[in-house]
This record gives structure tokens, sequence and C-alpha cells, in this order.
């Protein structure tokens, strides 16, 4: 299975990226085709048109089975470099990917982003999100093993359920 993690954090190696990560780990049964996108490493290259880094990137993004997106919450939604770097994409151009949207923040208060702005973006672009995004409270670090936990045991729970409705569904 191929796998992606994309950080929209513009600080590169963040907290974002580690919760991300986590979760990835706790998911996925055999990782070996993982890559980490940390976009904050290609801030260069996002509004270059064309180019070959960006486009190299969004094809690996595009031909993975399961693709993790994870920003920090930035005025109550997703950061302005995971948008650029999506705005690369046609309309339905993830189709057949599995995605995850997740973002970190430091107030509760902002939970609702990743569900009101970030999946509806995936799933414009064509992707699948299996159930509600994840918000993790970035004062929860401490607890980030546990956390990572649970998230992992919905995501299995929710993705096994579609897994079991596509046995019995007729697929063209």
């Amino acid at each position: 299975m191929k796998t992606t993690i994309v950080v929209g954090n513009p600080k590169p190696a963040s907290r974002t990226r580690q919760v991300a990560e986590a979760l990835l780990d706790r998911l996925v049964k055999d990782d070996t085709d993982r890559q980490v996108i940390d976009l904050a490493e290609h801030t260069a290259e996002i509004f270059a048109w064309p180019s070959e880094v960006m486009t190299a990137l969004n094809e690996r993004v595009a031909a993975s089975d399961l693709v993790v997106f994870a920003s920090p919450t930035y005025k109550a939604t997703y950061t302005g470099l995971l948008k650029a770097f999506l705005d690369r994409y046609a309309a339905d151009a993830l189709a057949g990917v599995t995605a995850i949207p997740v973002m970190t923040g430091g107030d509760p208060g902002h939970a609702m982003g990743v569900d009101a702005h970030l999946a509806p973006l995936l799933t414009e672009l064509g992707a699948v999100v299996p159930g509600r995004g994840w918000f993790f409270t970035t004062s929860s670090m401490d607890r980030l093993d546990q956390l990572a936990d649970e998230a992992a045991a919905r995501y299995a729970q929710q993705i096994g359920q579609l897994a079991r409705l596509a046995e019995g569904v007729r697929i063209p």
C-alpha cells in the first residue's frame, strides 16, 4: 500500500507532522511505501509553474492509496501553504485516494474547521474521506500516543466498514 503524509505547516518538522505520523504509524500494517511531504521544505517551489518538483509531489499524492493531509489551524481553517499545494489539482484529480484530514490547534473551539473546510476540499478533489476529520489540540502532545491510538481505531473501523460495503456492491 502506498501511503503519503502532506503537512501544510510553514514550520518544518512541526508538531502537526508528528501528529500525522503518529496516526499513520498506528493505522497502517505495512507502511514500507510511505512518503512524508513537508511543504515547509518546498516553499520556494510551491508557486512555480511549471515545477518538476511539485509535479512529482502531486503525482505521488494522486497515486497513493491513503493520504493524511495535516495542517495547523490558521484563522479557523487550514494554511495557505496546504491550499496552494491542493490548488495544483483539477477537480476529481484525487479520485481513488482515501484521504484523512487532520488539523492541529491550540483551541478546541476550532475543531469543526477540519470537517467544515478541509474535508470538503478533499472531497471536491475526488478523494474519499472516511468519516470525520481528526482535530488534535496541541496542549495534548503529552497524550499523543493514546489519542493517536484512538483516532487510528476509529479510522480502521470506518475504512473496514467501507471495505465490507464494497464486497456487496456492483463495481463496474
